[in-house]
């Protein structure tokens, strides 16, 4: 059995200008600050170590009313400009086509990722999706990579797993699962921290198959 875990914004969709949008409104309407652009947005969302609610809304700790306020806008701009990145819908049915096992571990409310993947038309491809609400911590620990293996009843003597990911706590959530990672260049960041590289959605098709 071969199984791949992707990670969702950044890997398979680009998502940065509805989380902008949305990031911008409730900035305007709890703190009456101006705009950030999505460069900024996607920088701080990679950083390894970071506090969005300092970065986003210039508080300390992320607020309820910042919380609530993000996901209710969220729901519905969530799907206005979000698209696959080119080649991840072909190369997600060549996977399926050749047996390999594959599904989704995002950072990412689980609402979002199903309301997003299916809106795409792509959710039906992926046998589990897990959201950070599913798991006490998200990534770079591991719970998420895990779950989605022991659904599979995944043995690493028997089995080989990957996980494909667009930035560092990908990586590290993967080497902490103990399966390999792969690095996605083409979604939110293009500096890859490790050897194992996919310049285009195509190229994981050489290192699975």
């Amino acid at each position: 059995m071969r199984v791949v875990i992707f990670d969702m914004d950044g890997t398979l969709i680009d998502s940065k200008k509805d989380i902008t949008v949305s990031i911008n409104y409730v900035r305007e309407i709890n703190y009456s600050l101006l705009p950030l652009s999505e460069e900024f947005v996607v920088e701080a969302i990679n950083m390894h170590n970071r506090n969005l609610s300092k970065l986003f809304y210039e508080t300390d700790v992320y607020m309820q009313m910042d919380k609530e306020l993000f996901e209710a806008h969220y729901h519905e701009q969530c799907i206005k400009n979000v698209y696959l990145y080119s080649g991840v819908s072909s190369m997600l049915e060549h996977l399926r086509k050749a047996d390999v096992k594959i599904s989704v571990a995002t950072n990412a409310p689980t609402q979002f990722a199903l309301r997003m993947l299916e809106h795409l038309e792509v959710k039906h491809l992926f046998d589990i999706i897990v959201g950070a609400d599913m798991v006490e911590e998200s990534k770079p620990n591991p719970q998420m990579l895990n779950m989605i293996l022991e659904h599979y009843g995944f043995d690493k003597n028997l089995h080989k797993a990957w996980m494909v990911g667009d930035n560092s706590k990908d990586v590290l959530s993967a080497k902490r699962a103990g399966i390999e990672p792969i690095f996605a260049t083409w979604g939110f960041s293009a500096d890859a921290p490790i050897p194992a590289v996919a310049k285009k959605p195509s190229d994981i098709l050489d290192i699975v198959l």
